[in-house]
């Protein structure tokens, strides 16, 4: 059973009770001063305890999805390796699984869409990437079959799984349904983790000597998802969304490459690159490219240009209210900026959940097919 399996979580339940009641009906024959009796209490209250506190611990992870199997809660996650294909004429992306989407009518593709689990090979960055892919129902429809549409990246937090944005956020079924009632246009999602190196942290930049992220999302992933799907290659075809070090990207990559993307949107982002134990040495001391990698500096130094931008925080429970605020300030014409400001919200799922509604109504109006 997996990690997120209501099962699981059932199951631990049961167990944290039972122990509870195991508790309440040994303690009276364990109450004298033997050892045998003192070591007796203390299994009993740390076994109960320890089931409690693992009850309630899956009971969070299940509600904000922090790790997607236990292979992750372990450390031991490691489908995300490095693959370089040699072989002449070689496709960039490949599909390895598909799956239907919990909407009505779900099982048919052409009524309810289908999520592709793919694999995405950086021409230039030689990082491979596995990466989830939501088609929406028109994209399957007979009438449709030669239309291209309109796509976006969209990215989960350090150190968040992909799975975490259709099973947790779930943005392909807020797309299904904005879409169904009119409120956005059909659009192709690449749903993915920001990290492309596990577990090192590497806050979308390309390292001096090491993983070249910025090129994999800014050049490689949207060159390689054009030449698969039905996507333009225009940056009004091309998106870019993310929460929390997702959101940081996004805003930064759609800031730096104007040429590849029209529209940014971060939610609950910050604005300069986390340099922590986590991430190493990202710029080698070169303070050129740690400027470049603070979004507020860019906005300063970069000649503007017409990408449109969304931030989002709150005004309690945020932390990135002060440096949000002077984002919207910052931003120049042509360039264009809208926000989502909650009076109250944390930096969480619930939170995200949200603003990810009128978020992605926002993109579907800023990039066309």
């Amino acid at each position: 059973m997996g990690l997120t399996s209501n099962k699981v979580l059932a199951l631990a339940v049961v167990v944290a009770v039972l122990l509870f009641v195991a508790t309440v009906w040994c303690w009276p024959r364990l109450a004298n001063r033997s050892w045998r009796a003192v070591l007796g209490r203390i299994g009993l209250l740390l076994a109960a305890q320890l089931a409690l506190f693992s009850a309630v611990g899956l009971a969070a992870n299940n509600s904000f999805l922090f790790y997607g199997s236990w292979a992750d809660l372990l450390g031991q996650e490691n489908q995300m390796g490095v693959v370089e294909d040699h072989s002449a004429g070689a496709k960039h992306v490949k599909v390895v699984g598909k799956q239907r989407l919990d909407v009505p009518g779900g099982s048919n593709p052409a009524v309810g869409g289908q999520i592709q689990k793919v694999v995405i090979e950086g021409q230039r960055s030689k990082i491979a990437s596995p990466a989830y892919v939501y088609l929406p129902p028109e994209y399957f429809q007979p009438e449709h079959r030669k239309a291209n549409f309109p796509a976006a990246v969209v990215l989960t937090g350090y150190p968040g799984t992909a799975e975490n944005l259709f099973k947790g956020l779930k943005y392909p079924q807020t797309a299904f349904k904005q879409a169904k009632a009119g409120r956005m246009q059909p659009m192709i999602l690449v749903m993915l983790r920001p990290t492309v190196a596990p577990p090192r942290d590497t806050e979308c930049v390309d390292i001096p000597g090491g993983p070249q992220t910025e090129t994999f999302f800014a050049k490689d992933l949207p060159k390689a998802v054009s030449g698969f799907y039905r996507v333009g290659t225009k940056p009004e075809n091309w998106g870019f969304i993310g929460n929390s070090t997702g959101g940081y990207c996004a805003l930064k990559i759609a800031l730096h490459h104007p040429g590849t993307f029209s529209a940014g949107a971060g939610l609950s982002a910050y604005y300069k690159a986390a340099e922590d134990p986590t991430t190493g040495d990202l710029f080698h001391g070169d303070h050129t490219l740690r400027r470049r990698a603070n979004v507020l500096w860019s906005l300063d130094h970069l000649p503007p240009a017409k990408t449109s931008f969304l931030v989002t925080s709150s005004k309690e429970g945020e932390g990135n209210l002060k440096d949000t605020l002077k984002f919207i300030d910052r931003v120049k014409a042509p360039g264009r900026v809208s926000s989502i400001m909650l009076d109250s919200g944390g930096h969480n799922f619930n939170t995200w959940r949200r603003e990810i509604p009128p978020a992605l109504v926002w993109l579907s109006g800023r990039i066309t097919a």
